[in-house]
């Protein structure tokens, strides 16, 4: 980033603060469940694939939603869709905070994805129209935010949820309530005449074009093995609620450090495919470890944090692929992607769980080796269709905070 955008990335407008603050805690809820999904398989007597659907029925209809935002926020504005979405995350994350059995908690989960998707969706847009001091300052910001969100959801999912499962739940819903407050106060109202609305059905006919298409597949597989990785290893890991969350902590913090750090070194240095090429087998190949090392906490806790590494690139490289392999507009290639990759994040949780009491522990970890591999092949098969993502110039960095964005909200 420029010195001028360093020199002045604090002295921006109470909003930018705001809306700031509020990315934070909507990125910590990434990892915020993930020390507690013992507890409540414990505490609720369910089952683990019972439990694992906590992640599921968030980001499926996280991805559902989507689909949808930009069709949203294009005719209401950014600053109702933020509102709106903030609100609902409120509202879910009390209500599974007072849930009395593991389905009311499944339920109010879904509903928590849906405000997710409508804020992440439109905070950066917001960040970058508000900001002082040019683009680069507001996205320095942004990623900042992203970062100690994502590494910051594990630590306090597991101090609070050390106290209660609940505690989690209502320690975002008081957060987010806070942030509600701030957005409504300090945001100004936009121009509504200069809102240019989108067709509802753009993302779906999106992935008519085959680039799209394959990249959103290959992000399907490869999904598979992230959620296994993140969603599965609370189980054999064997760790109270503080030591997931703290070894989740590391995986949130490699995972930001190489997505917003790494993989523009790497892209910069090699064409995307060949990056994703080498990244995705060492991915695949880290899972095969986590199962071959099952029993051992040392492993798994390595495996996690070397995991978060590789997917911070993936994450990364990935959807900058998808804004430049095609011409259409950025929002809406988005959209179409992010559905279909967070279906294979949905189906993971409870497939492990499955597989795990089918099979052996370590069943998962190998399954997700696999289809990260499947995903491997799809890219390196695929190449000639993606020959616009290597011939594409770097983005700037709006864009790339953007990518890295849609990455990481899984």
């Amino acid at each position: 980033m420029s010195g001028a955008a360093g020199s002045s990335i604090l002295a921006q407008p109470k909003q930018v603060w705001a809306v700031g603050f509020a990315c934070v805690i909507a990125f910590m809820g990434i990892g915020l469940v993930d020390p507690i999904l013992p507890v409540i398989s414990k505490d609720l007597h369910a089952t683990e694939t019972e439990t694992e659907l906590l992640f599921t029925s968030y980001l499926l209809i996280t991805g559902l939603a989507m689909l949808i935002t930009s069709f949203i926020s294009s005719r209401i504005g950014p600053k109702r869709t933020l509102m709106i979405g903030l609100g609902l995350i409120v509202i879910f994350a009390l209500a599974a905070a007072l849930g009395q059995n593991v389905q009311e908690v499944i339920a109010f989960r879904a509903g928590w994805g849906l405000g997710n998707a409508l804020f992440i969706s439109t905070a950066l847009a917001t960040i970058v129209g508000a900001a002082s001091g040019g683009t680069s300052a507001a996205i320095i910001l942004y990623e900042a935010a992203l970062g100690l969100g994502i590494a910051v959801g594990p630590l306090l999912g597991g101090l609070l949820g050390s106290v209660s499962w609940r505690g989690p739940f209502f320690g975002t819903a008081t957060l987010m309530a806070i942030g509600f407050v701030a957005i409504t106060v300090l945001l100004k109202k936009e121009d509504r005449s200069q809102l240019h609305p989108t067709r509802l059905s753009a993302p779906l006919r999106a992935l008519g074009n085959p680039a799209l298409a394959l990249l959103a597949g290959a992000a399907l597989f490869y999904n598979i093995g992230f959620f296994v990785l993140l969603a599965y290893t609370p189980f054999p890991l064997g760790f109270e609620a503080m030591g997931i969350g703290l070894t989740f902590f590391g995986w949130g913090v490699a995972l930001a450090v190489t997505s917003v750090w790494v993989a523009p070194l790497l892209t910069a240095r090699m064409p995307r495919t060949t990056v994703l090429g080498i990244v995705l087998p060492l991915l695949a190949l880290d899972l095969v470890a986590a199962g071959l090392f099952v029993t051992s906490q040392a492993a798994l806790v390595t495996a996690v944090v070397v995991g978060g590494l590789l997917l911070g690139v993936l994450n990364t490289v990935l959807t900058e692929s998808v804004m430049e392999a095609t011409d259409l507009p950025r929002s809406v290639a988005s959209s179409a992607y992010s559905a279909v990759r967070f279906i294979g994040g949905a189906v993971a949780p409870p497939l492990a769980a499955v597989l795990a009491a089918a099979f052996t522990t370590s069943t998962p970890y190998y399954v997700g080796g696999a289809s990260v591999a499947v995903a491997a092949v799809l890219i390196i098969a695929g190449r000639r269709a993606l020959a616009r993502v290597d011939g594409a110039r770097a983005e700037a960095p709006a864009v790339e905070a953007q990518t890295i964005t849609i990455g990481d909200a899984a």
